[in-house]
């Protein structure tokens, strides 16, 4: 840990916790400004039938950081669980958390950083993409994309 601290980035072959939570050389690393749902989570789509939005973006994540490793990561703190807090890249520097918002895999997260992907977001939402192209959770609860 006091390696990346030092420099305050890492680079290696990430490998995806979850859909917004990664692991580079044994480092969790929380994407910073993003929020996915949790693997459990299940969506409705848009003909009302449930579909597990929480796999579905950690598996999306893992296709994406698969098509060019390695990944880079900066780091912004850490979050209150004590895993860092980072805004990642790809060798090719796409923007691995503008991505997963932009394809509504994930939403903005405006408590970490207010409209940092709100354009992003917009245009997920405007296009139905990911979650925004169904209703609600199962449980009946507010969407991940409403929260």
């Amino acid at each position: 840990m006091g390696d990346a601290a030092g420099v305050g980035s890492i680079i290696g072959n990430a490998f995806v916790i979850d859909g917004d939570t990664i692991e580079i050389a044994g480092e969790r690393i929380q994407l910073y400004g993003v929020d996915a749902p949790e693997d459990w989570q299940f969506c409705l789509d848009e003909t009302g039938a449930d579909y597990r939005c929480g796999k579905e973006s950690s598996l999306a994540l893992d296709a994406f950081l698969s098509a060019s490793r390695p990944t880079r990561c900066e780091f912004a703190g850490r979050d209150r669980h004590g895993r860092y807090l980072g805004t990642c890249f790809r060798v090719d520097g796409r923007d691995v958390n503008r991505w997963l918002v932009e394809s509504g895999h994930a939403i903005n997260r405006e408590n970490h950083d207010r409209g940092l992907y709100a354009a992003a977001q917009e245009m997920a939402r405007s296009l139905r993409a990911g979650m925004w192209r169904g209703q609600s959770r199962i449980d009946g609860s507010r969407s991940v994309a409403e929260e």
